[in-house]
């Protein structure tokens, strides 16, 4: 015998698709508001990559430099600062999103597969 799942699934399509677009429709609720914690992260995801390529290529001039010509803090100070930028950003980047990020969405699916259990274990 069929789970009931499929039995639904072929003869009333339409609620099977209003169920998958109150899914999207909270879905897209929760992520904007959690979208702009994820573009800062992205942002700071991009920061820390670029400063420390810069970090890197500043560091292969500067040890280029130092090895021919007599040392300078400049040598030490410029990469210096790439690093601590490339830093800067990593701890940024690295913080965790809030905890109420798609509760409701967790809460929905658990709802959901609490009630596919208990039809299934009826049949």
């Amino acid at each position: 015998m069929l789970h009931p799942i499929f039995s639904v699934l072929v003869s009333k399509p339409e609620l099977v698709m209003e169920h998958i677009a109150g899914y999207a429709g909270l879905l897209r609720e929760e992520a904007s508001s959690v979208g702009l914690e994820l573009a800062k992260r992205a942002i700071a995801w991009g920061v820390t990559l670029f400063s420390f390529l810069v970090f890197l290529i500043l560091a292969g001039v500067a040890a280029m430099l130092g090895a021919i010509h007599e040392f300078h803090w400049m040598l030490v100070i410029a990469p210096a600062t790439a690093l601590a930028i490339s830093v800067a950003g990593f701890l940024v980047a690295r913080q965790r999103l809030p905890e109420k990020a798609f509760t409701e969405l967790k809460a929905q699916l658990d709802a959901d597969a609490q009630a596919l259990r208990a039809v299934g274990a009826r049949s």
